[in-house]
């Protein structure tokens, strides 16, 4: 536990004394967010605030897992056999990294441009796949060789699953290597652009982000504290997934990242995250959902995500077979600016609905863990 308080602590601590300075660097460098001329008007005011503020937490997350890694030397001997794989965080960080870089070029165009246009939507959704494909082969591809104290092998794990999960995995959804690479894709194309999407009002995606990392902070301890490859954990009922701990670890740091940056990122927002830190984070949260054996527990975990993202889609599908719009505009957080709400409102408001669906799955996980020593 004294290494995820660690990581925790050291991430909100880097980038809520960093990000000022990412202010101060990015405005002196003339990268402000371009505002779509189409979008609301209470926007315009919004042209200039400098942007890619993802680098910051994406950096401090990074930094925190190495200072919590660290602090597992202080454990004994059997608790740090069962943390010594690294593969875990090389797919947990690797996804967030370089879903970030996609998003990176994304900035760094609309910048360099002076337009809201950026990458083209078959460069970017490239760029996702192609990340998705790495990581998804990384995760499937490449057992864990883990041991006892005592030198016997506890298990072979990889990072991801052969088959579909919802609080653990689904043994009649057996889909085999090929098919689950195709699931992560998925899950990070629909993570990547669902965090994107709801990136549209000062804080709303960075405190959404935190509630829904913190839930996999604590999914993912408590699979730690009731592992299978664990020679101390006698109770038949566990978790088979693979290096719990660094998963807590990282979705720990993650968030106290997000916490320290949403103090300059709140309404008024000193600094967007952009691309960068959207696409970053949905990254990370598509790799905390395949490495948690939560797959299809994810949409709940991430309700407004969905939410805001369907309105997206149900937009699109109204306006082209009807030619009528179903919101003011989309997605729904800026109809919601059009009906007339404010905008602290509106990011507390949705903020809530973030909440429930995190309370929600959490509320699935442990019941199932109760219905099963019962």
């Amino acid at each position: 536990m004294r290494a995820v308080i660690v990581a925790i602590g050291v991430a909100f601590l880097i980038s809520l004394l960093c990000t000022p300075i990412a202010i101060k660097v990015f405005t002196r460098l003339k990268a402000g967010q371009p505002i779509r001329a189409e979008g609301p008007a209470m926007h315009q005011g919004k042209k200039g605030t400098p942007t890619m503020g993802g680098v910051v937490f994406i950096l401090a997350t990074v930094i925190a897992y190495v200072a919590g890694h660290l602090a597992l030397t202080t454990l004994p001997d059997a608790q740090i056999a069962q943390v010594e794989p690294t593969m875990t965080a090389l797919v947990l960080l690797g996804l967030m990294v370089f879903s970030g870089a996609v998003g990176f070029i994304d900035d760094f165009l609309k910048v360099r441009k002076r337009h809201s246009g950026g990458l083209n939507k078959r460069g970017k959704l490239a760029g996702q796949i192609l990340v998705g494909t790495i990581f998804g082969i990384v995760a499937l591809y490449f057992p864990s060789r883990m041991y006892d104290v005592t030198g016997a092998r506890t298990n072979a794990e990889t990072v991801g699953s052969t088959t579909l999960s919802f609080i653990r995995d689904i043994p009649a959804l057996e889909i085999g290597k090929v098919a689950s690479v195709i699931v992560i894709i998925l899950v990070v194309m629909a993570a990547t652009n669902g965090v994107n999407l709801t990136d549209g009002l000062d804080g709303l995606a960075t405190g959404a982000s935190v509630m829904v990392l913190a839930a996999y902070a604590l999914i993912a301890f408590w699979q730690y504290r009731h592992w299978c490859a664990d020679p101390n954990y006698t109770e038949a009922y566990c978790y088979t997934v693979r290096d719990p701990l660094e998963i807590a670890l990282i979705a720990g740091a993650a968030a106290g990242a997000c916490v320290g940056f949403l103090w300059w990122n709140t309404s008024p927002a000193r600094i967007f995250m952009g691309d960068t830190g959207a696409l970053g984070l949905g990254g990370l949260i598509a790799g905390m959902a395949m490495s948690t054996r939560t797959i299809l527990l994810l949409p709940i975990i991430g309700l407004l995500f969905v939410i805001i993202t369907m309105s997206v889609v149900i937009q699109i599908i109204s306006f082209r077979t009807t030619g009528k719009r179903v919101f003011r505009m989309s997605p729904l957080q800026h109809h919601f600016e059009l009906a007339g709400w404010s905008e602290v409102n509106i990011v507390v408001r949705f903020w809530i609905i973030a909440g429930i669906g995190v309370a929600i799955a959490l509320g699935l996980f442990y019941s199932e863990f109760l219905a099963a020593v019962t």
